[in-house]
């Protein structure tokens, strides 16, 4: 997930760049429907702890039909 631009922390400048998920009830759900929704994935600086981006695992789950 992490962007060739995005190689470096903007904050710190570490190039230690590592990745959580948000888990438990911290999906993000699709307005309108009751039980659909993804993981959010974070990078994150493993030296300062500075998040610099996140994104959901699965986001076809929010295409409009």
């Amino acid at each position: 997930m992490i962007d060739s631009d995005t190689t470096k922390c903007p904050k710190c400048g570490s190039s230690e760049i590592g990745q959580g998920k948000l888990s438990g009830y911290a999906a993000l759900s699709v307005v309108g429907k009751m039980f659909s929704g993804s993981a959010v994935i974070a990078d994150v600086c493993s030296d300062c702890g500075y998040i610099i981006q996140m994104k959901v695992k699965d986001p076809e789950k929010f295409k409009r039909r």
